[in-house]
């Protein structure tokens, strides 16, 4: 099963008010594992950046300024999305950004059943917790440390890291029996030889006394139960 995990940056909060996307980071899983294959974009969004969008991910106008439009580079993303499920992390947000986009480019919105909430997610599981991306990684053990800002390839990939936890997990430890099997399978056999003693074995069969003993202790029996 093909998924797309992503993340958008922009301008503001509302596509609705002006607001542009500025980067997306998009990384591909298969059967829920990262195949390696990532797709990350920047868009000059004809618009000056403010400088509180500016304080979360540092993307400035003179650098945006060199980038291409998102209508130059709509073909390159829907090819890479095509029709897999997408997961974000408070889903309706970036998925309004994106289908904002595709609507100024004149093209079909994408379908929202494709969406997957990490948020929703992990309210599900954690109610009450710290259901953030910082706060999930903290839970499972994820390594943010260069997340010094928002970047959407960077959270792309934190996220997916998140949402292969909020579904199970790894399962590493049949990948480690699957390793320990195979590594036993290539050990060169060995030879265990005893330092005991030798000591021949013991007959175990009764004597000629001995059965002659058992068979008058039968005989002298009162009414057995066998013989009734």
């Amino acid at each position: 099963m093909r998924e797309i995990v992503f993340d958008t940056e922009t301008t503001g909060f509302d596509p609705k008010t002006g607001d542009r996307m500025v980067e997306i980071g998009c990384v591909e899983l298969v059967n829920r594992l990262p195949t390696g294959k990532t797709l990350q974009l920047y868009f000059n969004p004809e618009r000056a950046m403010p400088p509180g969008a500016f304080a979360v991910h540092g993307l400035s106008d003179t650098f945006l300024a060199q980038k291409p439009l998102f209508r130059d580079q709509v073909e390159e993303i829907l090819e890479f999305l095509e029709d897999s499920p997408l997961v974000a992390h408070n889903a309706g947000f970036d998925m309004g950004f994106l289908n904002a986009e595709l609507a100024l480019c004149e093209r079909d919105a994408i379908d929202l059943g494709r969406m997957i909430d990490t948020v929703e997610m992990a309210r599900k599981r954690h109610p009450g917790g710290q259901n953030s991306l910082d706060g999930l990684c903290k839970r499972y053990g994820i390594d943010r440390s260069h997340r010094v800002k928002h970047g959407a390839l960077l959270d792309a990939e934190l996220l997916a890291q998140v949402y292969i936890e909020l579904t199970g997990g790894r399962q590493m430890g049949l990948s480690l029996a699957a390793e320990a099997a195979r590594t036993a399978e290539a050990a060169p056999a060995r030879i265990v030889r005893s330092t005991r003693p030798y000591r021949a074995p013991r007959p175990h069969a009764a004597s000629a006394a001995e059965l002659q003993r058992h068979e008058a202790f039968i005989k002298a029996m009162d009414n057995p139960i066998w013989s009734r």
